[in-house]
């Protein structure tokens, strides 16, 4: 009987906590919570690599690795923010909520280091189900005292949707965004370097 009062007392106690700790959290939420971009919803200290949730349990688990760099595309670029987000391997954006605000599930974000290096875990995503879309991997750039911008996004060099007329028109912008991943033991390793103002999408003009 004993024993019984005492897991039932830690468990309250455990409980009471959470429940502290959950408000505390909604109250740190900033005003702007459910309409910022969720580039600044990461729960975590930033480092320069992350992993998408259960990565290594996926089919064709993938590293996503380089270095970022300044207009003059030999300056390291140090202390941005890499975001990206990601549909699962059946081309279906998983969507979670949080305090009404919803959010992709597979997402995940780096801070780049004084080399300007980055590092993502994540896997090869589906083609997403609603369109023709290329295979692909959002990425949005915060570089430091800067607004947030949507960058073009990470494709792959074996998607059979990638057509000799759309690899030539991304020849004639000068943006390498094609990700061609190489098996490395269990995991597929892409090496991709970020020249920001390249990875910059332009807004059209009204």
């Amino acid at each position: 009987m004993k024993k019984l009062i005492y897991f039932c007392s830690i468990s309250i106690f455990i409980g009471n906590f959470l429940t502290l700790k959950a408000q505390e959290t909604i109250q740190e939420l900033p005003e702007n919570y459910k309409k910022r971009h969720a580039i600044y919803d990461y729960s975590h200290p930033l480092t320069n690599t992350d992993s998408i949730m259960d990565f290594a349990s996926k089919k064709m688990p993938l590293k996503i690795t380089g270095t970022v760099y300044l207009s003059d595309k030999i300056t390291p670029a140090k202390d941005v923010i890499l975001y990206i987000e990601q549909t699962d391997e059946d081309g279906n954006f998983k969507l979670n909520k949080h305090e009404k605000k919803r959010f992709v599930e597979h997402r995940a974000w780096v801070k780049t280091n004084a080399d300007g290096q980055y590092t993502f875990y994540t896997f090869v995503p589906g083609a997403y189900r609603l369109s023709r879309d290329l295979k692909a991997i959002h990425l949005t750039i915060k570089e430091p005292n800067q607004v947030e911008y949507n960058s073009n996004n990470f494709i792959f060099d074996n998607d059979h949707r990638l057509t000799k007329s759309c690899r030539k028109r991304l020849a004639k912008r000068g943006v390498d965004r094609i990700l061609t991943p190489i098996k490395e033991g269990k995991m597929l390793v892409a090496r991709k370097d970020i020249v920001l103002n390249q990875y910059r999408v332009e807004v059209a003009k009204k």
